[in-house]
């Protein structure tokens, strides 16, 4: 993929990890967006920054997935029960973690193939996040520990 792709998703850079966050509407992507942010500056994760939230672009190239806000919605979350607001954000990361929320393929104890993502052909690190669980902690857990 040499030019940008628009997706349904949001995204944020913890530390030097940009994060994909695909859920279908109203699976709370913009909230864990937030609730990252939130842990980054309790410095329970590295520190946090959004990307983009609702749609962002994505492109692929040199074996990498680069991820942009999409320029109309740059700087700007959606917070439920206060509308849209605005929030420092970067102008792009390289993704290195997706998160998809209400995902069907989600198991406790995940196969290895349900671990990863393919986008553009690209296999980045995935998280199943099932409908009804909290998907912050899995984010927290797979920034702070390595797999065996």
């Amino acid at each position: 993929m040499t030019t940008a792709s628009t997706v349904h998703a949001s995204a944020v850079m913890a530390g030097d990890t940009g994060i994909l966050i695909r859920g279908p509407s109203g699976s709370g992507k913009s909230r864990l967006a937030f609730d990252l942010i939130l842990a980054g500056r309790a410095g329970q994760i590295p520190k946090t920054v959004l990307v983009g939230d609702d749609r962002v672009l994505l492109s692929a190239a040199g074996g990498t997935v680069t991820v942009r806000p999409a320029a109309e919605l740059e700087g700007l979350i959606e917070i439920r029960g206060l509308g849209i607001r605005r929030s420092d954000f970067v102008a792009q990361a390289e993704v290195r973690l997706v998160v998809d929320l209400e995902a069907r393929d989600s198991a406790r104890m995940p196969e290895q193939e349900a671990l990863a993502a393919l986008i553009e052909g690209i296999k980045i690190p995935r998280i199943a996040v099932g409908t009804g669980y909290a998907a912050l902690p899995l984010v927290a857990a797979a920034l702070l520990t390595r797999p065996l």
